[in-house]
């Protein structure tokens, strides 16, 4: 009768450098943990529970006077709707903005791996300089720009405003994921005919599929949190969720409501934070597979 022979890897005892491993994540998550925590716990506390200084306790009478508050009541300046005009702007930008950043990166990342145009590698540099000048630099001139064609404080300004910064970051993740494909499927479908669109479509975007994933993750949570863009080019019809609860937090008028404040921060964070926590494996997938080679 045969024995069986534990497999794989001996269990390792505790050593010192494995508690100092332990150490450094448990305190790296409390430090990004504890401000969600004193966050949610202050929105949900009534304020002569808040007034009584315990950040950190749960609250002893939990109400959601707050969130309702936040959404649809609290001041944003003259006006008292709530931060819900703010989160349905922001939905009429964030979606164009997401699906046509994603569009133009990946069709530039595709021409830029398979077709090997003169000059291509001259106007990736140039296009990725643009990504690491501050945003600042171009507010003004895009504000004359947009001025002069007409479009300035307008939805369409802000999405278009948010296309043109989101392309050099969204070409760079689909070049370096298209040169990690096997050069021999665009050479074949080459042979069989194929066209430029054709092969885009029915061989490179099928295969896109982590990638696809990571670029939206990435957009949306950058879209989503902007305020300097939305401030300067959305318009007064059309400021996004993040201006909307800067005005909250600004328009005190009497006491200042810590709760309502929170309970809009949070309110404000949702929609990345759910986006992050139903594809966060996609991310890592897609990192992977390929999204930081080249």
């Amino acid at each position: 009768m045969s024995t069986l022979v534990p497999q794989g890897r001996r269990p390792q005892h505790l050593t010192i450098g494995r508690v100092g491993v332990y150490a450094f994540l448990v305190t790296a998550a409390l430090f990004f943990l504890l401000p969600l925590w004193i966050m949610v716990m202050t929105s949900l506390k009534p304020m002569d529970e808040i007034r009584l200084g315990n950040i950190v306790a749960l609250p002893a009478a939990m109400t959601f006077e707050a969130w309702s508050k936040a959404w649809s009541s609290a001041c944003t300046g003259l006006e008292c709707n709530g931060i819900s005009v703010g989160f349905w702007n922001s939905v009429r930008i964030l979606i164009p903005s997401v699906i046509l950043s994603i569009v133009a990166g990946a069709i530039n990342g595709y021409a830029l791996s398979f077709w090997r145009v003169k000059g291509a590698n001259v106007m990736f540099g140039i296009l990725l300089l643009g990504a690491f000048i501050p945003y600042q630099v171009f507010l003004y001139p895009l504000v004359r720009i947009f001025s002069m064609t007409g479009i300035y404080n307008s939805l369409t300004c802000i999405v278009l405003v948010h296309v043109i910064f989101g392309l050099p970051t969204m070409t760079l993740l689909f070049r370096n994921y298209y040169a990690g494909l096997p050069i021999e499927l665009f050479k074949a479908a080459r042979i069989d005919g194929g066209g430029f669109w054709t092969i885009f479509f029915r061989v490179i975007l099928p295969m896109s599929t982590p990638i696809l994933v990571v670029a939206t993750i990435l957009q949306v949570t950058g879209i989503w949190n902007d305020f300097i863009f939305g401030l300067t080019f959305a318009g007064r019809e059309n400021l996004p969720m993040t201006v909307q609860l800067n005005n909250i937090v600004h328009s005190t008028q009497g006491e200042r409501a810590y709760n309502v404040d929170m309970a809009a921060t949070m309110l404000a964070a949702l929609v990345p934070l759910v986006v992050y926590f139903v594809s966060g494996r996609w991310f890592v997938r897609g990192i992977a597979a390929g999204a930081v080679k080249g």
